[in-house]
């Protein structure tokens, strides 16, 4: 019960950890989430990290995207324009990536492959950051297209 309390005092001082939090939960159920997270907390802390939030902070902040592409028609033609992410959107998308890299790991414990892919995306490395790169290289590839980015806007 006390690494719940110490889950719930940081909640009401980091908005980021709260939408994490609420990305993690499946089915409604909220305490399981918070108990899978300080487990995370705990784990990341075991690995040799003093500050777990600080970890967690980075590996939001290096899985972000700061540009996308995005589908866009013009004159009949449908384009992959390379467009910027929006913040509320920045960490849906790093969220989700971090969450569905840790989800295809085998299910033994949920939590431990949370923690390993929060650390490896803290250091820029893993599933995760990939697939951001991944985003960037086809932004690069269409930066062509980026005239159309504002083309027919209504």
């Amino acid at each position: 019960m006390s690494t719940k309390g110490k889950i719930d005092s940081n909640i009401m001082k980091n908005e980021r950890l709260v939408k994490f939090i609420n990305y993690v939960m499946k089915e409604g159920k909220k305490s399981l989430a918070l108990k899978i997270m300080s487990d995370v907390f705990e784990q990341i802390k075991a690995k040799g990290h003093k500050n777990p939030e600080e970890i967690f902070e980075r590996a939001l902040e290096n899985i972000m995207p700061k540009i996308e592409v995005r589908p866009k028609r013009v004159w009949g033609s449908i384009y992959q324009v390379p467009q910027e992410v929006k913040p509320k959107r920045q960490l849906a998308l790093a969220a989700r990536w971090i969450l569905a890299s840790a989800r295809s790991k085998k299910w033994t414990v949920f939590s431990k492959y949370l923690s390993q892919e929060l650390i490896e995306a803290s250091e820029e490395t893993w599933v995760a950051f990939k697939k951001k790169l991944d985003v960037y290289k086809m932004a690069e590839a269409n930066k062509a297209f980026a005239r159309f980015a504002t083309h027919n806007k209504k």
